[in-house]
């Protein structure tokens, strides 16, 4: 039953997780997998002269995944992921989905090898402000991709619709995770509808955890790493809010969770 699954995040695989949860039981999916770095061709992950990467956390991978699939075999293993998130969520459920463009080989990635076969409805520009770029090949990257998976009676909560679709949004750079999700983003995500129930099949920190609960909404997450479980459910104690405060503080939750040092 799904409320044995509610305000918990279980350790495992995701697709194994999915597979366990009723259909059209969920609201909403806020999520970002991982992006299969170090499967790049470019001078970010492989930079022989250490430059961007060179004391970054990613530059060994998760803890217990090195992101370095064939391309065509992590394209189909996220594919199927999302036909899975997409069985779960209700006819008025929709799809976060965070994920990053590149080029490979001088051809470009769009995801259109991810994201087909399912009713995307919006690109959202997620630029994050700051950075550094040691590469004097390159401009400095500043955004990822937020694709908005959505079925055909979800709508956004009211007035949440005068967002713009370019969000400035900084990076969590004070989080033990490699690739964290900013607070300040999934709280622009979850604040926009009226979801109930929010999975993140890719949990990595909580962050989607710890802002679902701060907005008094339920959340599941799957994680497959003990560590990054371990770090969501300190978070998770860390950033209790009563849920008055969290619907008051509703806009701006990301000023009232504690900002890891």
């Amino acid at each position: 039953m799904l409320e044995d699954y509610l305000d918990k995040i279980i350790c495992g695989d995701c697709l194994d997780v999915m597979r366990q949860l009723p259909d059209k039981s969920i609201d909403l999916v806020v999520t970002s997998p991982p992006y299969n770095l170090k499967n790049s061709t470019g001078n970010g992950m492989k930079c022989g002269n250490g430059g961007k990467w060179a004391n970054a956390a990613l530059i060994k991978g998760y803890d217990e995944y090195d992101d370095c699939m064939p391309n065509d075999k992590y394209a189909a293993w996220q594919h199927e992921c999302l036909l899975e998130m997409m069985r779960l969520i209700k006819d008025d459920g929709a799809i976060f989905y965070n994920h990053k463009w590149r080029v490979q080989n001088g051809l470009m990635q769009s995801r259109r090898d991810i994201v087909y076969d399912v009713p995307l409805r919006q690109i959202i520009i997620w630029k994050r402000k700051g950075g550094i770029n040691f590469n004097a090949g390159y401009f400095l990257p500043t955004y990822e991709v937020i694709y908005l998976i959505a079925k055909k009676n979800f709508k956004l909560a009211p007035h949440a619709n005068h967002l713009g679709d370019v969000w400035e949004i900084t990076q969590d750079l004070h989080n033990e995770h490699p690739a964290p999700f900013p607070v300040e983003l999934i709280d622009r995500i979850i604040s926009s509808t009226t979801a109930q129930v929010i999975l993140d099949p890719f949990m990595g920190s909580g962050t989607t955890a710890v802002v679902a609960a701060g907005l008094g909404r339920h959340f599941i997450g799957a994680e497959k790493s003990e560590k990054y479980c371990e770090l969501a459910n300190k978070r998770l104690q860390r950033n209790k809010i009563e849920p008055e405060v969290a619907r008051f503080h509703q806009r701006s939750l990301f000023d009232v969770l504690e900002k890891e040092a």
